[in-house]
């Protein structure tokens, strides 16, 4: 695959991925979740991996031909979402207190 693509690709994992965080992460009325808590801490980290490569490698492409608006937005999107998985992957972490 080429580099220049991975951005898009990233981009439509993270949407699909936010989306089965979101719906997932819900809780029932004893307290548990639809998606048991581990699997979401983990799609959340790889989601979150996944976007930021994407977001770095769109930089990377935005500085090596200039700014066009597609990648831009992209980049940017990539960047919200890998801020936005890291967020929900501390905010699913259960702290005992």
């Amino acid at each position: 695959m080429n580099k220049n693509n991975f951005p898009f690709v990233a981009l439509g994992i993270g949407l699909f991925l936010m989306l089965i965080v979101m719906k997932g992460s819900v809780t029932s009325d004893d307290g548990t979740t639809a998606i048991p808590l581990l699997t979401l801490l983990v799609v959340s980290e790889f989601a979150f991996f996944v976007t930021a490569v994407g977001a770095y490698l769109g930089v990377m492409q935005i500085l090596s031909v200039g700014i066009k608006p597609l990648i831009a937005v992209v980049t940017l999107c990539c960047i919200v979402l890998s801020i936005g998985f890291m967020w929900l992957g501390i905010e699913l972490w259960p702290f005992s207190g």
